[in-house]
């Protein structure tokens, strides 16, 4: 996982004025009374929030928007769904990076959180328990917004050079935490992807369009039905 980057007034009311002007001003006619209506204001769509690693950030892609995260925006325009989506994927960011950014990313209202990470700590052979405790520190960031989005665990895999009991504590990582936390989990982001070369760039890491396409329908299955 290499490449770079990290990358609304108050409006109070003039209470008694306004009663004053009732008290005193003549009723405005009907036309008046529609003239002098402010329009609604548009309301903005709900966010639904991809955080994770260059696998989310679309990293060797022609268009960020090939990764999974813009192909989710076409689906949910094609069904209708008024959501908006925000990828804030950062290529190389390891688990302590992404809990780093996490008031940058509270900021905004979030509806939906698809969480990717802990993939660059797998690669580097970090220690399983501090990569549990990132990914459930930012998990519970996140519930502790109001009104609490809805919370997408996605699971990732260890290199199998590290051993089979590294890799059974670093996989355990997401449906524990997934159980912990009530979080909807994508078990493993790579299903199908990873390890076939046509769908990887030459690295073999990086899914290429059509790889992300294949993620792209793994990470629907789980979040469309949290979408009414």
């Amino acid at each position: 996982m290499t490449g770079s980057a990290e990358a609304d007034i108050k409006l109070w009311t003039a209470a008694g004025l306004l009663l004053f002007l009732s008290c005193t001003a003549p009723e405005p006619s009907p036309q008046q009374a529609r003239a002098s209506t402010p329009s609604s204001p548009v309301s903005t769509p709900p966010v639904i929030l991809f955080v994770g690693t260059s696998l989310t950030a679309g990293y060797g892609l022609d268009d960020p928007e090939q990764a999974y995260p813009g192909l989710i925006q076409k689906k949910l325009d094609a069904e209708g769904l008024r959501y908006k989506v925000v990828n804030a994927g950062v290529s190389g960011e390891t688990s302590a990076g992404a809990l780093r950014r996490v008031d940058w990313l509270l900021r905004q209202p979030v509806a939906v959180l698809v969480l990717e990470t802990g993939a660059n700590d797998g690669l580097r052979g970090q220690d399983p328990d501090a990569t549990r405790d990132n990914i459930r520190k930012i998990l519970e960031r996140f519930k502790a917004q109001r009104p609490q989005p809805k919370l997408v665990l996605v699971g990732m895999r260890a290199l199998t050079n590290y051993g089979k009991d590294y890799g059974r504590r670093f996989e355990s990582i997401y449906p524990d935490l997934a159980r912990e936390t009530g979080a909807a989990l994508v078990p493993f982001l790579l299903e199908g992807v990873g390890g076939v070369p046509r769908l990887n760039q030459p690295d073999g890491v990086h899914p290429t369009a059509e790889g992300q396409r294949k993620l792209a329908d793994t990470v629907w299955a789980v979040l469309r039905p949290l979408l009414g």
